[in-house]
């Protein structure tokens, strides 16, 4: 059971909403100090399954749960009515399709995004839709960002987050809420910059399994990795100009995971075109979704605002979407390198 406090917290009750290994390993965390949470899956036999093997049946399904604390629904708009906070954990391309549910209004909650990407067609950050499309206001926008592979928080591996609202009060609330043994914590109101880090560390970890696909060593690696940073931090400071240290673990340390772990989804999709394989075969084959892909194209089109130098996203791009042949692509752009 969940440590008791004689004040719970005021983000209670709280919605996990997907389904995904990310939203399993959330799920584990918030019950690290949550009584009881909702849980929103589309699937109703996904949840059947789950109630009777008291796990995820089709990710981490090692993870135990005490489903007698969970209260799973098909419903979007019972746990919007019924929860305080909601926590959306859905793959970014799916968000559209799941929101189109809803007949709740979302102003008056918490919403808080643990979504490391980004709206496709909107080519907006979570947050940022959530503002525009459901008027939630800032104050009530939050995200959960930093080095966080699901495997690792499955199996209690130290794990630093970081929590952003513009709200200081209400960053530190949700802070409190994920804080465990196993969790530490930290706070921010650079909601926007954590969100465009967290796509852009997804390009450059693609881009990453690219290279490694074409048999570039560690050497190269290192350096792919340095400028991918000093391209990152370029283009928040033109996009959203705050201060910031991009050395912090959200930014740096989770582009670091994200380009050299081998549970980087993005860097197994990019290692498979590296080695030849199509976008879609690649695709196919993986059987999950690698958001860098999406990413990608979104960040491109918006950049065409910014006019940001950005060689190593341009270079993802061109061999994805453009169809140039990868080892052509990285060769230019190790040109472009020093």
């Amino acid at each position: 059971m969940p440590p008791t406090s004689a004040t719970p917290s005021p983000l209670l009750p709280v919605a996990v909403i997907g389904s995904g290994s990310w939203a399993t390993a959330i799920a584990k965390i918030v019950m690290e100090n949550a009584p009881e949470i909702h849980w929103y899956m589309r699937r109703q036999d996904a949840i059947d399954d789950f109630r009777r093997q008291g796990h995820n049946p089709s990710y981490l399904t090692s993870l135990q749960f005490d489903t007698d604390r969970i209260h799973f629904t098909t419903d979007l708009n019972e746990v919007a009515r019924e929860c305080r906070t909601l926590i959306f954990v859905t793959p970014s391309p799916y968000l559209k399709n799941h929101l189109k549910k809803l007949k709740v209004r979302l102003a008056d909650k918490f919403v808080v995004t643990a979504i490391k990407g980004i709206v496709p067609d909107e080519n907006l950050v979570c947050t940022e839709y959530f503002r525009q499309v459901y008027n939630v206001p800032d104050e009530n926008l939050a995200v959960i960002g930093g080095p966080s592979h699901a495997e690792e928080v499955a199996l209690g591996r130290l794990t630093y987050l970081t929590t952003a609202c513009n709200d200081p009060g209400k960053a530190r609330l949700l802070s409190q809420l994920i804080a465990s043994g196993f969790i530490k914590t930290k706070t921010s109101q650079d909601v926007i910059g954590i969100e465009y880090a967290s796509v852009l560390k997804n390009v450059y970890a693609i881009a990453a399994g690219i290279c490694g696909g074409l048999k570039y060593g560690d050497n190269f690696q290192s350096v792919l990795m340095s400028n991918a940073a000093q391209e990152m931090n370029r283009f928040l400071r033109a996009v959203y100009p705050v201060e910031r240290n991009i050395y912090d673990s959200v930014y740096l340390g989770d582009l670091l995971v994200t380009g050299y772990s081998n549970f980087s989804r993005n860097r197994v999709f990019g290692t498979m075109i590296g080695r030849g394989y199509s976008v879609k075969s690649a695709q196919i084959e993986m059987e999950m979704i690698a958001e860098g892909y999406y990413g990608t194209k979104c960040m491109k089109d918006i950049n065409r605002r910014f006019h940001v130098n950005m060689p190593i996203l341009d270079a993802v791009y061109n061999i994805l979407y453009e169809r140039i042949a990868p080892a052509v692509e990285v060769k230019l752009l190790t040109d472009s390198f020093r």
